[in-house]
């Protein structure tokens, strides 16, 4: 591969290119679609996957699509009035809720983590390295996914060479990329050391276990104990953590992915006071629509809010109610 195919690979991101790739495969091979295509063409697609693909689905192949015609030089179809029309009239007609990862919340992590310190404790007993390498790292990964509210290709791309641990303070994690980091200049994720369910802790137990110097930090485990070279895939979170779930005893372990982790955090932030400006500047949105997608509303009833406002102002039984005025006759 020459210098400028590297720089050019580089540029975007491995699942970005994937899925891309996939959606043209899509058009082309399942569908039958030829390329260079046309606004009706495409607009015959959608309405042909309406019924059988989520909306962002079809955004994506959309995408993909224009891409595809961009990069060949060829006038991009998808950018026609009609294909946003048809696509307008398929979210009309087939309207259905966002399907979203149930939270994680701080009590199911505490279950988790009570969980893995007895399997942990199991496996050292028994001698079972492949499972005390494997809920040691499930531990380092679940706790600092939480905390730091990483997304799934943010935690299997970070490294050890990458990472730095201030004692008593906390760690430093740096991504060279991430989804939100539009412009690649890479940022440093600071985490705090804590006085239980500590990230820091369970980082460096995994480490010290593992022996990792440098490469992926959360790595595949076989079932004789050997540490991969490759870094988990970001796809295998979700069976990974739901498979944690379950062996915890955590209810519904179906209804969690790896995004329970950062709406669970983002609903602990809101609950403990952060302000919203703080809270997207730790996790790394960029906008407020963003992060409002991973705040569920308060679920106390409106009464409640509003009490609790009146209580704030005025504690019931601070003030007199006003004398009553006679009227002359």
């Amino acid at each position: 591969m020459s210098r400028l195919a590297q720089y050019l690979e580089a540029a975007e991101r491995d699942n970005t290119r994937r899925s891309y790739a996939s959606a043209i495969r899509h058009f082309e091979i399942e569908w039958k679609g030829l390329l260079p295509s046309t606004a009706d063409a495409i607009s015959r697609y959608l309405a042909d996957h309406a019924a059988t693909l989520a909306i962002n689905t079809l955004r994506q192949r959309l995408a993909a699509l224009s891409r595809w015609h961009t990069d060949q030089g060829f006038a991009d179809p998808t950018k026609s009035s009609l294909v946003r029309q048809v696509l307008k009239g398929i979210r009309s007609v087939h309207a259905v809720p966002e399907k979203r990862a149930r939270p994680l919340e701080l009590a199911v992590l505490q279950q988790i983590d009570q969980w893995l310190d007895a399997a942990i404790s199991n496996a050292q007993q028994s001698g079972d390295r492949s499972a005390l390498l494997r809920h040691t790292r499930n531990r380092s990964l679940l706790l600092l996914g939480f905390w730091r509210g990483f997304r799934s290709d943010e935690l299997v791309n970070l490294r050890v060479e990458n990472t730095e641990v201030t004692p008593g303070q906390g760690m430093a994690c740096y991504l060279g990329r991430s989804k939100g980091d539009r412009q690649l200049q890479g940022r440093t994720f600071q985490c705090p050391a804590l006085s239980r369910l500590c990230p820091v802790t369970a980082f460096n137990a995994w480490i010290d276990l593992a022996g990792l110097m440098e490469g992926p930090l959360f790595r595949k485990i076989d079932r004789w104990g050997h540490v991969a070279e490759e870094s988990l895939h970001a796809n295998s979170l979700i069976p990974l953590l739901r498979s944690l779930f379950a062996e915890a005893g955590v209810e519904s372990p179906e209804e969690y992915s790896s995004h329970s982790m950062r709406r669970g955090f983002a609903g602990w932030a809101r609950a403990s006071g952060w302000d919203i400006k703080e809270l997207m500047e730790y996790v790394g949105w960029k906008d407020v629509k963003s992060a409002m997608r991973y705040l569920d509303a308060s679920g106390a009833t409106l009464q409640a809010r509003f009490e609790l406002g009146l209580t704030a102002v005025a504690p019931a039984g601070t003030q007199q109610p006003p004398p009553l005025l006679l009227l002359r006759k």
